[in-house]
């Protein structure tokens, strides 16, 4: 028998809870915070994605809080629950889909919120014929960025030095394309399969980028039924439990 209890902007309101999202990756003193709560939430796939990418960029003075952001993302479609899974089991369901039109969806404020932004970003969730797996992708112009003359290799490098003492469960992989290609993480070269990290509680972070045009794409890989859901519960579990964090993943 299964469980599962989301939070509204009641509970948000009601409670004080420390928030999960990415365990130890989140800060440094996120892993003493969670040993010391008794009400821990644990993120959602999408806002493990997209706040993995942004808040470093933020912290680092990078990323203006108040950056008007998109979030484009695909997952497999394990991520609608039960009655999606079964639709799309008996074959009724079509091979791609957009959804939340309305621009409410469920993970916006966390996303916002854990990102340390002041802004909504536009968030565009899809759903795909694979069962479980996803990419996150937030693209980025050079102009919105602060510093001085900000590159692909600052963003990288911001990244890197965020994660650098962090888990083994996040990885910041070769910068660009043409690194990507060189470490095998692209389909015949060109394709980021978003099913690749399946079963596991890895997310893999990404920076492609074209510094002529000033412009830059940050995607994040993961199983939204992993590092986005089950995975995170479980690591979570350990940190509060005081046991080594990778027990059972």
């Amino acid at each position: 028998r299964s469980c599962k209890y989301s939070l509204t902007r009641t509970h948000h309101t009601a409670f004080q809870f420390h928030v999960f999202h990415l365990a130890s990756e989140m800060s440094k003193d996120q892993r003493e915070a969670l040993s010391k709560s008794k009400r821990i939430s644990n993120p959602g796939c999408y806002p493990t994605g997209f706040i993995g990418l942004t808040r470093p960029l933020v912290e680092a003075g990078i990323l203006a809080e108040g950056t008007p952001l998109t979030v484009n993302a695909i997952s497999g479609y394990s991520g609608g629950g039960k009655a999606l899974m079964e639709i799309y089991e008996a074959g009724g369901a079509e091979p791609w889909g957009a959804y939340g039109f309305g621009l409410t969806h469920k993970h916006i404020p966390e996303m916002a919120k854990y990102s340390k932004l002041n802004r909504k970003p536009i968030f565009q969730p899809q759903v795909a014929t694979f069962v479980q797996g996803m990419v996150v992708s937030v693209p980025l112009h050079y102009a919105w960025l602060h510093g001085d003359d900000v590159k692909a290799a600052d963003l990288h490098a911001a990244l890197t030095e965020y994660y650098k003492d962090a888990s083994a469960f996040i990885e910041v992989v070769p910068l660009g394309e043409s690194g990507c290609k060189d470490a095998g993480l692209l389909e015949r070269g060109a394709f980021l399969r978003p099913d690749t990290l399946a079963d596991t509680n890895k997310m893999q972070l990404f920076v492609f980028a074209n510094d002529e045009q000033e412009q830059a794409v940050l995607c994040a890989r993961l199983d939204n039924l992993g590092k986005g859901a089950s995975g995170a519960a479980v690591q979570n579990l350990n940190i509060a439990l005081g046991l080594d964090e990778t027990t059972g993943l």
